[in-house]
């Protein structure tokens, strides 16, 4: 993959360090998907830094993770439930917040609706991948 140069590569950097950072809290606090920002820091440093990449990808506690997304798009069914704890719960707040329109719970939850029906049409183990 073509690594980037100047303020692009600056800026994949921080976005790889931050979403680390996130990823990493997520898998300490319950209710914060680590897997996505992982995923996407792993994406940066793809562009930005091989080493930093290198890191991640092989880091022993998230680079199996990573290396099933990547060889297989596999998403684990830890991260399933939590992504989908998550839309629900903010789907259940919006109803609660949204002082009778429905507008914006209608078309956030139709929205979650779709990406929540990605998620679990996605192979849980890299076993169920024929």
């Amino acid at each position: 993959m073509r690594r980037l140069c100047g303020p692009a590569r600056g800026a994949l950097l921080a976005l790889g360090f931050v979403c680390t950072a996130v990823g990493i809290a997520g898998v300490i606090l319950p209710g914060l998907p680590g897997t996505v920002f992982l995923l996407i820091a792993a994406w940066a440093f793809s562009r930005s830094s091989e080493r930093f990449h290198l890191w991640l990808y092989e880091h022993p506690r998230f680079g199996r993770t990573i290396r099933d997304w990547h060889a297989h798009r596999v998403i684990p069914v830890r991260a399933k439930v939590a992504a989908l704890s998550m839309m629900a719960a903010t789907a259940v707040g919006l109803v609660l917040m949204s002082q009778g329109d429905w507008r914006l719970p209608a078309i956030s939850g139709g929205v979650m609706a779709l990406v929540a029906l990605w998620i679990v049409t996605r192979p849980s183990r890299v076993a169920d991948v024929a």
